[in-house]
């Protein structure tokens, strides 16, 4: 009996001592993490607004965006979005396709990004166009800064100038956010300036200040968005015409309003 025993507990020592040895070999054959990160969002949104502009009319659209980044820092992204067309007074065709890819790195507290940005429109009739950009942020007390600039090099879409003869555009921009302690509250603003080939009428101001709350992987966005793009810059301009009517048109695609929007990230 005692002799079973022995042998017993001989064999249960070896049993544990192989799974022993056998489980730094499984932790060994087990995938290491991936280099690359894919995440996305899709949101719905009362309007679109580019740059302080109407994008859709002032109504209602969809959106989506999904990104692939690799640990190194380059990443590769695309966003769509419902837009305006028809009779509207700035008519991309109904689709907006972007396509962009760049590099990220933070040194030192401060972030770098820069890249190459395409703007797509399927059944716009002006064509589309890049753009070269760059960022820095950093983050100042409670708060992340970040100033950046987007230049668009001469291209076929500045062969129809609407009141600009500039065969380039530079878009320059600041921002500030930071999140309420103790809050789901995230408030933010951004001001920027269009100067070149895409002036509207002239070289114009645009800018946002909102709050955003969010909730698990949903946030919920309401800002005020505009423009200085006056009635009289329009009414003088090429696109107003001296027409009261056209002029009002433009003008309602610039003025302040306010966007609420709802995104979904995974």
């Amino acid at each position: 009996m005692r002799t079973s025993i022995k042998a017993l507990a001989a064999s249960t020592v070896l049993a544990v001592s192989a799974f022993a040895a056998a489980a730094p070999a499984l932790a060994d054959e087990a995938a290491p993490p991936s280099d690359f990160t894919v995440t996305g969002s899709v949101a719905i949104a009362s309007q679109y607004r580019f740059r302080g502009v109407a994008q859709s009319d002032n109504k209602p659209v969809v959106q989506g965006a999904l990104t692939i980044a690799h640990s190194s820092g380059f990443y590769v992204s695309t966003w769509a979005s419902s837009a305006s067309a028809g009779s509207s007074p700035v008519n991309i065709g109904g689709t907006e396709i972007d396509v962009y890819g760049g590099y990220t790195k933070t040194l030192s507290g401060i972030t770098l990004d820069g890249g190459l940005y395409g703007y797509i429109y399927p059944g716009a009739t002006l064509g589309n166009y890049y753009e070269i950009y760059g960022s820095v942020a950093t983050t100042v007390g409670p708060a992340t800064a970040k100033v950046g600039a987007n230049y668009a090099p001469a291209q076929k879409v500045f062969n129809i100038n609407w009141t600009s003869s500039s065969r380039e555009n530079l878009y320059i921009y600041g921002e500030l956010s930071g999140s309420i302690p103790s809050t789901p509250i995230l408030l933010h603003g951004h001001i920027g300036h269009t100067g070149g080939g895409f002036d509207y009428p002239k070289q114009y101001i645009d800018y946002t200040v909102g709050a955003t709350v969010k909730w698990k992987n949903l946030a919920l966005d309401a800002s005020l968005v505009g423009t200085n793009a006056t009635r009289t810059k329009f009414f003088n301009s090429n696109l107003g015409a001296g027409s009261a009517a056209t002029t009002n048109a433009y003008y309602r695609t610039g003025k302040p309003v306010g966007v609420v929007s709802l995104t979904a990230s995974f």
